[in-house]
């Protein structure tokens, strides 16, 4: 068969650890310009996924499965982050009608 001759192509390690640069450069970057709390959730999403790409890739070029797996752990911790967090920026529209951080630095009304 064709695919049983092909040689497996490598991605290098810094190719892996530049994108993850890029994405957690984007993220910060955001964070730091952004005032809407959704954009700037994402922004810390994508901030810990490229974290977990360095992990991954890491995990990969060490030919080691802890990075794997602790990648894994922080995926479910980020769900539960991210369904708490939503939850707290819907009762944050709720309450101030808006989704700008600079009017939401009050706890109370």
């Amino acid at each position: 068969r064709d695919y049983e001759h092909r040689r497996e192509v490598m991605v290098p390690l810094s190719w892996y650890l530049a994108l993850s640069a890029v994405l957690f450069t984007i993220g910060v970057v955001g964070v730091l310009i952004q005032r809407n709390v959704i954009v700037l959730f994402m922004c810390v999403e994508l901030m810990l996924n490229s974290v977990n790409l360095t992990l991954v890739a890491f995990s990969r070029y060490l030919g080691d499965v802890t990075g794997q797996l602790f990648v894994f752990i922080v995926m479910v911790v980020a769900a539960a982050e991210a369904a708490v967090g939503l939850a707290i920026i819907i009762a944050l529209f709720r309450t101030r009608e808006t989704l700008n951080v600079d009017e939401a630095d009050l706890l109370k009304l």
